[in-house]
């Protein structure tokens, strides 16, 4: 088995609790190993139990560097937004899962509304999850909230979770199905 990437808190350090989606101290000299880096966030795995998951300002905590932000070369404004939308919710990952949120088949519609100021855009999505209880459904449309209001032309974006229809495993696309090892 491969040893994974593990790192000693130097200092006390915000995160959410996996699956709960509660936000916890992790206290310095905590010994984290790294499950998942997919995200811009990292999933760890605590000393003492428990998964938690670490946003990037609290990278200095495990003496790693924050990562740079995207730019607006990785998403040429020369393609439509609604493409650059839905690339960018491909950069969002449910903590546990190591497949991206539309992968998975969790987004279900992303709308760019008739504007009058195309530089100016709002953009709608409606995503579910995996779990009707999942604790972590804020955090994960946060995420994706928070992404789509970097792109370029994007004045407003609302990420809302819905129920119907209820998802299940089918919904995974076939890129996301080897990834997970079902094919």
């Amino acid at each position: 088995m491969a040893s994974r990437e593990e790192h000693t808190l130097r200092r006390p350090c915000e995160a959410i609790v996996i699956p709960y989606g509660t936000k916890s101290e992790l206290p310095a000299g905590t010994v984290v190993r790294v499950m998942q880096r997919l995200g811009g966030a990292l999933t760890v795995a605590a000393d003492f139990g428990g998964l938690y998951r670490i946003d990037p300002e609290n990278f200095d905590a495990l003496g790693l560097e924050k990562p740079e932000s995207a730019t607006p070369a990785a998403h040429p404004t020369d393609r439509p937004l609604e493409d650059r939308v839905w690339d960018e919710l491909r950069t969002c990952f449910d903590p546990e899962i190591p497949v991206n949120i539309v992968e998975l088949g969790l987004v279900y519609d992303c709308t760019v509304e008739p504007s009058t100021q195309p530089e100016r855009q709002n953009v709608r999505v409606k995503m579910t999850l995996t779990a009707p209880g999942c604790g972590m459904g804020p955090t994960i449309a946060a995420d994706a909230q928070s992404k789509v209001m970097s792109l370029e032309g994007v004045k407003n974006a609302r990420v809302d979770i819905v129920w119907d229809p209820p998802w299940n495993q089918s919904m995974i696309s076939e890129e996301g199905r080897m990834k997970l090892g079902m094919i």
